[in-house]
C-alpha cells in the first residue's frame, strides 16, 4: 500500500513538473509540429512513380546522404524534398557573410535584438531564393536523369514549373515549422528536424543490415564489432560536447553603502569544439559540390573546358578512398579553426576589452593585451584539440563500416551520432532549465 502511495506521488511531482514554466506546453506543441513534418514527407508531388523513383535513386549515394537529412522526403518526391537543407545554408552562409562584410557585422554585434531580426529577415529572403535553385536543379534531374519516374500522360513544361514553385513553397514551410518550434517548443527547431529525419531512417538501415548478416556468421561478428565501435563513437561525441576549458575570472569588489558586492571568482568556458558539427557539414558539401553537380546535371549537360575537366577530375579523385579521407580529415580540421574564428562570443580581444572595461582580470595576467594573447593561446590549443578529436571521430565510423565489410550503416555516420547526441543533449539542458524554478520552490519551502 505505500509502494502504490509512492507511485502516486511520484507520478504526482511528475505531472506538476511538467506544468512549471509551460513545459506540458511545449513538449506538447514539439511534438505536434514533428507529427505534421511527418505527415508532409508522406505527400508526394504530382505525377510522380514512387516506386519507380526509389529504385533509381537506390543506385545514388547522393540522393541517399540528403534522403537522410530530409527524413525519407526527398526519396519520396515530396512536397518537402528539399527539407530545411536551403534553411541551413542560408544561415551558414549569412553566418560567413556576416565576417566580411562590416554592415552585417555591425547588424549582428551593435544593433542589438533590432539588428538580429533584420539578420533573420534576411536569411529567410535568401531561403526562397537558394530553395528555388536547389529546386530547379532538383526538377532538371527529374527531367533528364530520373524521366522514367515520371508518369507519362503528364505536361513536361507545367510539371516542371509547379514543381519548382511547390518544392520551394515546402522548403519555405519547413522553415516557417523550425522557427515556430524554436520560438514556442523545446529545442532548436531545425535541428529537431534534422534529428527526426535521421531516427526515421534507422529501421530502414536494420533492416538492410539484417538481409545481409543474416547467413553470415562472420558478418554478424563484424555487426557486433561495428555497433561497438558506433557506441563508443558516441561516448566520445558526448565527451566533445561537454568538454570545456575553463579560464578563471577574478572580479573586483565593490561597496555600495554598508554592503560589498561582487568579488566573486567565475571562469569563462571555452568548448573543446565550439564549431559543433559545422565543420563536418562544410566539408561535406564541399567535398560532395562536384560530384552533386555531375549527379543531378551529368558530365554531358557541362560546357566542355577547364571547369568540366576539373569537376571530373575531382569528383574521380574522391573515389580513392584514403585521397578521400585525407582530405575529409584536412577540411574538417581547417574548417574548425575557421568556424572557431567567427564565433562572436570566442574572440579574445573582445573579451579581454570587456574584462578591463568592468575590472575583471585572469589570475596571473595584466588586463588588456596581455590578456587578449594568453586567451589567444588557450583557444588556440582547445580549438587544436577539438579539431583533431572531430576529424578521427568524424572518420571512424566510415572506416569501421569498410574494415567489417557492413556498408548499409554508413548513413549513420559521424554527422548523424554528432547531430544525434548533440540535440538529445541540447534537449535535455532545455528541459533541466525550465523545471529549475521548481526546484528553487521546493527549495524556499524548507
Amino acid at each position: 500500500m505505500q509502494q502504490i502511495k509512492s507511485n502516486q506521488q511520484n507520478m504526482a511531482n511528475i505531472l506538476s513538473n511538467l506544468n512549471i514554466s509551460g513545459l506540458k506546453k511545449k513538449l506538447l506543441f514539439t511534438i505536434i509540429m514533428i507529427a505534421v513534418f511527418r505527415f508532409c514527407t508522406q505527400l508526394p508531388l504530382f505525377g510522380i512513380n514512387n516506386s519507380v523513383f526509389a529504385n533509381i535513386a537506390a543506385g545514388n549515394n547522393i540522393i541517399g546522404f540528403l534522403d537522410m537529412f530530409s527524413g525519407g522526403a526527398l526519396g519520396k518526391v515530396s512536397i518537402i524534398a528539399l527539407g530545411i537543407g536551403p534553411y541551413i545554408t542560408s544561415s551558414i552562409i549569412m553566418q560567413l557573410l556576416a565576417v566580411v562584410i562590416p554592415k552585417l557585422e555591425q547588424l549582428q554585434k551593435e544593433d542589438g535584438e533590432a539588428g538580429r531580426r533584420k539578420i533573420s529577415q534576411y536569411t529567410r529572403l535568401f531561403t526562397v531564393v537558394i530553395a528555388a535553385i536547389q529546386a530547379a536543379a532538383f526538377v532538371f534531374f527529374l527531367l533528364k536523369t530520373a524521366r522514367s519516374a515520371i508518369m507519362p500522360d503528364v505536361n513536361t513544361f507545367l510539371f516542371g514549373i509547379g514543381s519548382i514553385i511547390i518544392l520551394t513553397a515546402g522548403s519555405v514551410f519547413v522553415m516557417w515549422m523550425a522557427e515556430l518550434m524554436t520560438e514556442r517548443g523545446i529545442g532548436n527547431g531545425a535541428s529537431m528536424l534534422i534529428f527526426c529525419g535521421i531516427i526515421s531512417k534507422i529501421p530502414v538501415y536494420a533492416s538492410r543490415t539484417k538481409q545481409i548478416v543474416m547467413n553470415d556468421p562472420a558478418l554478424q561478428l563484424g555487426l557486433v564489432v561495428l555497433l561497438t565501435i558506433f557506441l563508443a563513437t558516441m561516448v566520445l561525441v558526448v565527451i566533445m560536447q561537454e568538454a570545456a576549458r575553463k579560464v578563471i575570472i577574478v572580479n573586483p569588489r565593490r561597496q555600495i553603502g554598508n554592503k560589498i558586492y561582487g568579488g566573486n571568482n567565475t571562469y569563462i568556458p571555452f568548448k573543446l569544439n565550439p564549431g559543433g558539427v559545422m565543420p563536418i557539414i562544410f566539408a561535406i558539401a564541399i567535398l560532395l559540390f562536384p560530384t552533386t553537380i555531375l549527379s543531378l546535371v551529368g558530365a554531358s549537360g557541362l560546357p566542355e573546358g577547364h571547369l568540366r575537366d576539373f569537376i571530373v577530375g575531382f569528383s574521380n579523385l574522391m573515389n580513392s578512398g584514403w585521397i578521400y579521407n585525407t582530405i575529409y580529415f584536412l577540411l574538417i580540421v581547417g574548417l574548425t579553426f575557421f568556424y572557431a574564428s567567427i564565433i562572436p562570443n570566442l574572440q579574445p580581444k573582445e573579451i579581454a576589452n570587456n574584462l578591463k572595461k568592468y575590472g575583471s582580470s585572469i589570475p596571473g595576467i595584466k588586463p588588456g593585451k596581455p590578456t587578449a594573447d594568453a586567451l589567444d593561446n588557450i583557444l588556440s590549443k582547445t580549438t587544436f584539440i577539438g579539431a583533431m578529436g572531430l576529424g578521427i571521430v568524424a572518420l571512424i565510423p566510415s572506416i569501421s563500416s569498410h574494415l567489417t565489410g557492413i556498408t548499409t550503416l554508413q548513413g549513420l555516420g559521424s554527422t548523424s551520432l554528432i547531430i544525434m547526441v548533440g540535440v538529445a543533449l541540447d534537449f535535455l539542458n532545455q528541459i533541466r532549465t525550465h523545471l529549475l524554478p521548481k526546484d528553487y520552490a521546493s527549495f524556499l519551502k524548507q
